[in-house]
């Protein structure tokens, strides 16, 4: 069921594109009698405004639609030059479907207007091959486009809150959880929800390669971790109060109020280093208080309780380092550790050419789509080319606008598209055999039939917006040039060859879109930090005097990018109709970042072990840690449909003391992780009878 706000957004781009079109359409077919302007003037608010889904606000789209129109001009100019062959326009719909599906990679907007822009390509790829005529093309093009970008600007959709606005708010709730008397556990929880990007829209997700995106979403969930921290130590058994862990916490409210005041002003930050300074000091303390004699260490209680601050300082640390490069373009003081902030000091066209690069694999989604949209856009040109269709970019289109990221899902969109067009063919061809040739009266008939389609075809779904799309396509096509009855057959035929294609496309390309890729991307993810515990675990216990280096996280860093973009794919797919994923993806993601940051931080100041205890402590380590590897390679089996080994030994419980009270910040990050991974198995582990989709490579 469709929202009211939701139902508003769609009116309204409805009339902005109905507005545009006729504005264009019906001065430059009737005044100036330039019917192939006038056409182009009519498919250019359709394929930016319609089958194009730009997000943002009205002026951000506008500025999105008028940095489209260079490339939109070229690949108008492109497709009309490359129209003499019919292999020529084959190979150009190969490179340009791939390039245009490939620039995903850049983000929502580049990715939203993609779909326009290769119908631009399409249209002007078909014959007849006229040259003479890419002047009044390019007219009619630039005719449409700014009219859209103008109706954009004059009837806008309401502004989304910007990412940084909802991170400022998330951090004044963090601020308040960090203050004496704190807030709900509910509350900040709540609070950290509202930056996970599957519930940001589009238009405001941080998901460019530049530096302040890049930080931004890293800011993002750091502040997730920071808030869910915050909940966790507010959840725990009360611990007796020492001055120097409060005066932690107060750093840390201090420090996340004044992050949310640069996000709001970009104000430039103090000086930098001084909570990390105030968390040296107080693991000093800890050492000194802990290492004292056996009659004044403090209890274990009060060890763990330190120990879930200091870590939840080192989340709201990372927030201040990434805030600021997300603020200023770079940190005020050289970030680190330096590999979870690799990207600071990289030049822009660096960082895109890793973002690019890192993409160029079967392994992304974004590869695959791409792969398979070029292909299939691809074979269209060369059916329609060869068999000599009518109106053949329909043929195209179809593969453009119902093609699916699986088959089941392609599937049920050609079959109700089929229908869809069965039943507007009908309605189009007695529309056209009763009216005949009077062009006044279909004429009169576009702007509402426009409107209606625009507005009900996405309400009513796809069956619905494709018979009232033939229905537009009739009576814009009868003004241009005599029609008959069989125009509504060529779009039939047209559509239905389409469909038949991009339903290949979707059965021997990748058909279980990233639902399999996901399964392939979080067990490769888990294998590779799951090595960081053992190695983390040897940095913390070596004896004074010995390497506490961090251990190399850049892989996994790598890794975690490719397994959110594959997870962000899978989210955006339609389920297949009884068919349903347990695995907790998100838990996937959070335990791997849980990982990730206690390879960096605890090597600085996690707890050494006492003299004396040493091996006792690096006993327990070695086992537990050797546990932790073996559910976590368990678990990456389960996704990939591998024999699982014997479930392992149970972990260290909360209940049970460390061997050592200098180990404590281990045993907390390890029995954390135990907790997390217990949940993670039983999400993944199929019922009887059933087993998970097979993801070993083919």
């Amino acid at each position: 069921m469709i929202a009211g706000p939701q139902r508003a957004t769609i009116l309204r781009r409805a009339v902005r594109v109905t507005v545009a079109a006729s504005v264009g359409f019906y001065p430059l077919l009737y005044g100036a009698g330039l019917p192939v302007a006038a056409l182009y003037a009519l498919f250019a608010p359709i394929a930016m405004g319609l089958l194009s889904v730009v997000p943002g606000s009205g002026p951000q789209r506008a500025s999105v639609m008028l940095r489209a129109l260079p490339p939109a001009l070229v690949l108008a100019t492109l497709g009309t030059l490359l129209a003499v062959d019919t292999w020529a326009a084959v190979g150009g719909m190969l490179v340009i479907g791939f390039l245009l599906a490939f620039v995903a990679v850049a983000g929502p907007r580049p990715a939203g207007i993609a779909p326009g822009l290769q119908l631009f390509y399409i249209l002007a790829c078909f014959p007849p091959y006229a040259p003479d005529t890419l002047v009044e093309r390019l007219a009619g093009l630039t005719a449409g486009a700014l009219l859209l970008a103008a109706c954009e600007t004059l009837l806008p959709d309401p502004a989304a809150p910007s990412y940084r606005e909802r991170l400022a708010a998330a951090l004044d709730e963090a601020a308040c959880g960090a203050a004496p008397g704190g807030v709900p556990p509910q509350r900040l929880r709540d609070a950290g929800s509202t930056l996970r990007l599957a519930d940001v829209p589009p238009a405001e997700r941080p998901a460019g390669a530049g530096r302040a995106d890049r930080a931004l979403e890293q800011a993002g969930r750091s502040a997730r971790r920071l808030l869910d921290q915050l909940a966790t130590l507010a959840e725990a058994p009360s611990a007796p109060a020492d001055p120097e862990t409060s005066a932690l916490l107060g750093r840390v409210a201090e420090l996340c109020t004044v992050c949310a005041r640069f996000l709001r002003t970009g104000s430039r930050p103090p000086p930098a280093g001084a909570l990390e300074k105030a968390m040296r000091g107080f693991q000093a303390d800890r050492v000194r208080l802990a290492s004292g004699p056996p009659g004044e260490r403090l209890p274990v209680d009060v060890l763990r309780r330190q120990s879930r601050v200091l870590a939840l300082a080192e989340s709201a640390r990372m927030v201040e380092i990434t805030v600021d490069i997300a603020t200023h373009g770079g940190p005020t003081e050289p970030a680190a550790p330096r590999e979870l902030f690799w990207y600071a000091e990289l030049s822009t066209p660096r960082l895109w050419a890793r973002r690019v690069l890192g993409n160029v694999t079967f392994r992304s989604v974004l590869f695959q789509n791409a792969v398979r949209t070029a292909f299939g856009l691809a074979a269209a040109r060369a059916v329609a080319g060869s068999l000599d269709l009518a109106h053949g970019f329909w043929v195209l289109l179809a593969v453009l606008t119902l093609g699916r990221t699986t088959a089941g899902a392609t599937w049920r969109a050609v079959r109700l598209a089929v229908a869809g067009n069965a039943a507007g063919a009908l309605v189009a061809g007695a529309l056209v055999i009763g009216l005949g040739r009077h062009t006044d009266v279909y004429a009169a008939l576009l702007a509402p039939v426009m409107l209606v389609a625009f507005a009900l075809g996405p309400l009513l779904g796809i069956a619905y917006a494709q018979a009232l799309f033939t229905l537009v396509v009739a009576t814009a096509f009868a003004q241009i040039a005599p029609v008959t009855w069989r125009l509504s057959e060529a779009r039939m035929i047209d559509v239905v060859t389409g469909s038949v294609i991009g339903l290949l496309c979707g059965l021997l390309a990748w058909p279980a879109g990233a639902r399999r890729e996901v399964h392939r991307a979080m067990a490769g993810l888990l294998r590779t930090c799951a090595p960081l515990v053992p190695v983390t675990a040897q940095a913390l216990l070596a004896p004074p005097g010995g390497s506490r280096t961090a251990p190399e996280t850049l892989p996994g860093v790598h890794r975690l990018r490719l397994a959110e973009a594959a997870y962000a794919q899978f989210r955006a797919e339609t389920p297949v109709d009884g068919e349903s994923d347990r695995a907790d993806w998100h838990a996937v993601l959070i335990a791997a970042n849980h990982m990730l940051l206690g390879a960096q931080w605890l090597p600085r100041f996690g707890l050494r072990p006492a003299s004396g205890a040493t091996d006792a402590s690096a006993a327990w380590a070695r086992e537990t840690a050797s546990g932790l590897v073996a559910r976590t390679d368990r678990i990456a089996r389960l996704l990939t449909a591998e024999r699982p080994g014997p479930a392992p030994p149970p972990e260290s419980t909360p209940d049970r003391d460390p061997p050592s009270p200098l180990s404590v910040d281990l045993e907390v990050w390890m029995t954390s992780l135990a907790h997390q991974l217990a949940r993670i198995e039983s999400s993944v582990t199929p019922p009887p009878g059933r087993e998970l989709p097979d993801a070993r490579p083919r």
